[in-house]
């Protein structure tokens, strides 16, 4: 993503394709990458290798990116429960929407049996993603404290968990260019 001039990358995303990890602390967000060395060795063969079969490359790319979207959105929407942060103005359906044409630049990509299914778990994941963030925003603007103020909200949250592991899954399933189910997109 680009803002300012300066462009930013997910930090999730990175782990993901290096293998690493992210560990979130209080004051610090760490990212460990594997020692240098534990990766597989190139292959030494002349031989065309052909691609394989399962998600396009300019798919997974683009599909990778409007996952990094629809985490800032959802990092966006938890500020409100995290934080109590009042809805002002249109931001929420701007994320929404911004997500939206990003799915859409997405489906215009897909070009394999496998590409197809993996936009179908993506879709799921925006309309899972959609309907959670319009209750919370619907439950702040409505001023229920109960669900907006209590600082268990987020991790007790069974459809934000839902979420999260569609889209840790689907970063995994990406990163690795070949198509996988998981319930958790469901």
């Amino acid at each position: 993503m680009q803002m300012g001039g300066h462009m930013y990358v997910d930090v999730e995303t990175i782990a993901q394709f290096t293998n690493g990890s992210v560990t979130l602390e209080p004051n610090r967000i760490v990212l460990t990458f594997p020692a240098p060395g534990t990766t597989a060795a190139p292959s030494t063969s002349t031989a065309p290798v052909p691609p394989p079969p399962g998600l396009s490359r300019n798919f997974a790319s683009l599909a990778i990116a409007e996952l990094a979207e629809m985490r800032e959105w959802r990092g966006a929407v938890g500020a409100i429960l995290t934080y109590g942060v009042p809805v002002v103005g249109s931001w929420p359906q701007d994320y929404h929407d911004h997500a939206e044409a990003n799915l859409a630049q997405v489906s215009v990509a897909v070009s394999t049996a496998a590409d197809q299914e993996a936009m179908q778990l993506l879709q799921n994941e925006f309309s899972n993603l959609s309907a959670w963030a319009s209750n919370v925003v619907a439950t702040r603007q409505s001023m229920n404290a109960t669900n907006t103020v209590r600082p268990d909200t987020m991790q007790s949250d069974p459809s934000l968990t839902k979420i999260t592991n569609c889209a840790r899954f689907l970063n995994s399933m990406l990163v690795s260019g070949s198509f996988a189910d998981d319930p958790s997109c469901h």
